[in-house]
């Protein structure tokens, strides 16, 4: 299975915000779509991402004084990516030696798409229950 099969499944849309935006309306954002990180793009230019580790950490470091900050102040710059191409297996590795749970989806140097865990997870549950099921009727037809 690759990225492309769950982004064919999930949908290629993506949440973003610019670098200028304070952290607070980025964090209000996040909490309103209820996800756990958002990329930070110049027009069309990947910059980084903030993650809800990112805003954890920065206002344990510097206190609430920084929700007035814009994002480029606090966001992960060396942003790891993944290709269309790649297999949930390496997205697997990536996520957990790295310790990533969201990875934008580059093709041609243009975002097409965000991979979390959780839809990792939910492609492997499925598939699970698919061959569940067809190990069932394997049985019952036999």
């Amino acid at each position: 299975m690759t990225v492309r099969s769950i982004l064919n499944t999930k949908g290629h849309q993506i949440m973003s915000v610019e670098p200028d935006v304070k952290l607070a309306a980025a964090i209000k954002l996040l909490g309103e779509k209820k996800i756990g990180a958002v990329l930070v793009m110049n027009q069309s230019r990947l910059e980084g991402i903030l993650s809800e580790r990112d805003i954890v950490r920065v206002l344990g470091e510097r206190g609430a004084g920084v929700l007035e900050e814009p994002v480029s102040e606090v966001m992960t710059r060396k942003v790891v990516s993944c290709k269309e191409t790649d297999t949930v297996a390496e997205l697997m590795e990536t996520m957990t030696t790295r310790k990533f749970r969201h990875l934008p989806v580059m093709e041609n140097n243009k975002v097409v798409g965000l991979i979390s865990i959780g839809d990792i997870v939910k492609r492997r549950v499925e598939e699970y229950e698919s061959e569940q099921e067809a190990l069932r009727d394997y049985i019952k037809t036999a």
